[in-house]
């Protein structure tokens, strides 16, 4: 049965759109995002049980340390009087995500998406779950770079989600691969010219 406001050419030319474009990658998003936010969950809890309240322990002399630090901020601990703002931000963040996985057919967006919602995430638990509570947790810190700044890998993962995004955007890829399966059906209906 076909929908009447499309009509049976509607429906057959949505279909076409759809094969052409080949399979969604929601699954694909799903997995980078679980994997970004499982392990940046696990190494917060490894570093607050074994290094909270210790010295830092240098990995690369003191250019790159693991410090323990709360931060109630952004990164940088920007705008550290603004928690319930960044908690406010990372759930638009994730419905925005969640909203554009309909129109996802591309497995690099799949990707960068992915690293953005699983680093979102992450962030977000620690603000609703650590103290002080009630949506204004403190994120957990850890990878000091001197004179850098103090992350965690949910904040390496959200950099480069939002570098990728920027990439794919400049390069003119689309999430639902439209330009590339036209590009593809023109050059497969082109005769062959030796």
């Amino acid at each position: 049965m076909t929908d009447p406001g499309r009509g049976a050419a509607g429906g057959e030319s949505e279909r076409g759109g759809r094969e052409a474009r080949g399979t969604r990658r929601i699954p694909l998003l799903l997995m980078v995002a679980c994997l970004a936010y499982a392990i940046d969950l696990f190494s917060k809890l490894a570093v607050v049980a074994k290094l909270e309240h210790h010295d830092p322990v240098n990995v690369i002399g003191t250019w790159l340390q693991l410090r323990v630090m709360r931060n109630s901020g952004a990164a940088f601990s920007m705008g550290s009087a603004s928690t319930l703002v960044f908690t406010v931000i990372a759930v638009a963040v994730a419905l925005a995500i969640v909203r554009l996985a309909r129109r996802l057919y591309s497995v690099p967006w799949a990707i960068a998406l992915g690293l953005l919602l699983g680093g979102a995430l992450g962030n977000l638990t620690d603000r609703l779950f650590r103290t002080p509570g009630q949506l204004q947790g403190a994120v957990v810190d850890f990878i000091s770079v001197r004179g850098f700044s103090v992350m965690n890998l949910a904040d390496w993962a959200i950099v480069c989600g939002g570098v990728l995004i920027v990439f794919f955007t400049f390069r003119g890829w689309e999430l639902d691969n439209a330009r590339e399966a036209a590009a593809d059906k023109e050059s497969s209906s082109a005769p062959f010219r030796p």
